[in-house]
């Protein structure tokens, strides 16, 4: 990254390049930290691998949103709160739809054994 800031003029192909870069950057750095926090602060269930993947590229595609509207001069603090607002609540929202997933199996099993377990007491 430092070599296309320095070293290149911002037409297309570089200013696309940084916007990747950008990107590649703050997710990698992001990564252990993402996952040191949901070790720290569980959620309902132990999440996976991609769990921590998708959050930590959240924050790179936050700071490349940042980035590219800071090069058109029209980033603001409302606008940057409501863009993380907006990727938060997206989170949220793949997050719910995770742990709502049908998963036929334990649950339903568990059902089944109690109606059982009522019928034969004459509940």
């Amino acid at each position: 990254m430092v070599l296309v800031v320095l070293s290149t003029l911002p037409t297309l192909g570089p200013r696309w390049l940084f916007f990747f870069f950008i990107v590649l950057a703050l997710t990698g750095t992001f990564l252990p930290l993402i996952f040191y926090l949901n070790i720290r602060f569980p959620s309902y269930s132990p999440i996976g691998i991609p769990v921590v993947i998708r959050q930590a590229c959240w924050v790179g595609v936050y700071g490349g949103i940042i980035a590219w509207l800071q090069l058109g001069r029209i980033l603001t603090t409302g606008l940057g709160v409501a863009i993380a607002i907006g990727l938060l609540v997206v989170e949220w929202l793949i997050r719910f739809r995770e742990k709502n997933k049908w998963k036929p199996g334990r649950q339903a099993n568990i059902q089944h054994m109690d109606e059982e377990d009522d019928l034969e007491n004459g509940e």
